[in-house]
């Protein structure tokens, strides 16, 4: 291939590029810093997330995806040049690459030739996309290609992608825009709204990796974070317990449950029988919440596993793709320009 081939997992959170034979050779946060005085580019990736929250006046962090599509095509474009160039770069090779893009499977067509749009203005000669949940599926090793019925739930950072798949194909699907950063928010505003404190973001985030749990789990069962008390705009420590993180993100942990259930409602009863023997996939960032497989598990009644690479199921699947084009292409759809 004149550039070589490349898999994009284009996340709300993340951004993971794979190289054709080499592997997962970039993964960095989907954040963009701008200058609003002059609308350029000041950092892209970790660079630009280490200036959440830090930055000076004109200087702002955004993450032009937003529950999974684009926010801001501009920004898009311009962090997907950056890290094509960045992979490129580290290959010895500048030439136009095949890119294979994952997108949410509820993605409308708009939004589906926006991101074909960005991965073309990156430098791509082809782009192709694949769902989600299909490459979240190939990623963790279900046979897709087969008669019999396998499930993937896929949660990211701004989406929950939950998929029957059998025959290459997707029989039935889910897209929830709710998902980790939903997570972290429902604790940002629990910790507003118990403790009148003001807490960022990030802050919500280590609580739900560190104490945080979907179901009652052995673990941490207490963190100390610290915040800005609303009523004197002091810093001030408190103690949060995993029972109360718990509490805060019931809502968005029951949405997901919701979708998991109403997915299985529209199986073919002849592929009920495979998932009930096989289980069900949890693949992305929010497979690793604590007793979230054991909280799915209790309310469906079937096996549920985490995927050995939950982080990069995606990434990888699409990688398979790419590695064995010939074989997967029907998994894909052109993604035309305008």
């Amino acid at each position: 291939m004149l550039g070589g081939d490349l898999a994009i997992d284009l996340g709300t959170a993340n951004t993971l590029v794979y190289a054709r034979g080499r592997g997962i050779l970039l993964d960095e946060p989907s954040v963009v810093a701008v200058d609003t005085s002059t609308n350029s580019v000041v950092a892209v990736g970790a660079e630009a997330k280490r200036m959440i929250g830090r930055t000076p006046g004109h200087i702002t962090a955004v993450r032009p995806m937003q529950d999974g599509v684009i926010a801001d095509y501009d920004v898009t474009a311009e962090m997907l040049r950056y890290f094509v160039r960045k992979v490129l770069r580290r290959r010895g090779t500048f030439a136009g690459p095949r890119i294979v893009v994952c997108v949410p499977s509820g993605i409308t067509g708009v939004e589906q030739r926006a991101v074909s749009e960005s991965a073309y203005a990156a430098g791509a000669r082809r782009v192709h996309i694949i769902s989600e949940p299909m490459a979240a599926a190939i990623g963790a090793g279900l046979p897709v290609n087969q008669p019999q019925g396998s499930m993937v739930v896929d949660i990211g950072g701004g989406t929950t992608e939950v998929a029957i798949l059998a025959l290459g194909g997707i029989v039935a699907s889910t897209s929830l825009r709710v998902a980790g950063n939903a997570l972290d928010q429902a604790i940002v505003d629990h910790i507003r709204g118990e403790f009148a404190l003001l807490i960022g973001e990030r802050t919500a985030e280590e609580l739900k990796i560190s104490v945080g749990s979907a179901f009652p789990v052995a673990g941490p069962k207490n963190a100390e974070i610290r915040g800005r008390d609303i009523g004197t705009g002091l810093p001030r420590n408190i103690t949060v317990s995993g029972d109360e993180l718990r509490k805060a993100m019931e809502v968005p942990v029951g949405r997901i449950v919701m979708a998991v259930r109403g997915t299985l409602d529209r199986c073919p009863p002849e592929l009920s029988g495979d998932l009930v023997t096989r289980g069900i996939v949890l693949t992305g960032g929010g497979a690793l919440l604590r007793g979230l497989d054991a909280r799915l598990q209790h309310e469906i009644g079937i096996p549920v596993l985490v995927a050995d690479r939950p982080l990069d199921s995606v990434v990888l699947g699409t990688g398979t793709v790419v590695e064995h084009f010939d074989q997967l292409q029907k998994v894909v759809v052109d993604g035309h320009r305008r």
